[in-house]
């Protein structure tokens, strides 16, 4: 069983950074798309950030211009750079990596942005 493990994570205050990664367990082949989603507190999970095969990469429009999304397709590693955070950001980000056929994803690792 493969499991996505995050790490980044923390307690930091208006704006500052964070980086976020994420690696796999183990090697996973066919991976397309890797990403990073969030959710707040009592909304629903939302796409932060997704690179797709390695190139192409997509923003929420609330990150555009303080996240970057990298990826290495080779090592399944994925990383988020955010920048200038605000207390919206505030939320679980969760890790994802996907095939064809198979979605994996990490258990989330907390960010909290204090105003």
């Amino acid at each position: 069983q493969v499991q996505l493990v995050e790490s980044g994570g923390g307690l930091v205050q208006s704006g500052e950074s964070l980086r976020l990664t994420c690696a796999p367990s183990k090697v996973i082949f066919g991976i397309y798309r890797m990403g990073w989603y969030r959710q707040a507190p009592g909304k629903q999970r939302e796409l932060v950030a997704s690179i797709i095969t390695g190139i192409t990469t997509v923003y929420a429009d609330s990150v555009k211009g303080r996240f970057t999304i990298s990826g290495d397709n080779a090592k399944n590693t994925v990383d988020l750079q955010m920048n200038n955070l605000k207390p919206e950001d505030t939320a679980v980000y969760y890790c994802y990596q996907g095939t064809i056929t198979t979605q994996y994803w990490g258990q989330g690792t907390q960010v909290t942005v204090s105003s």
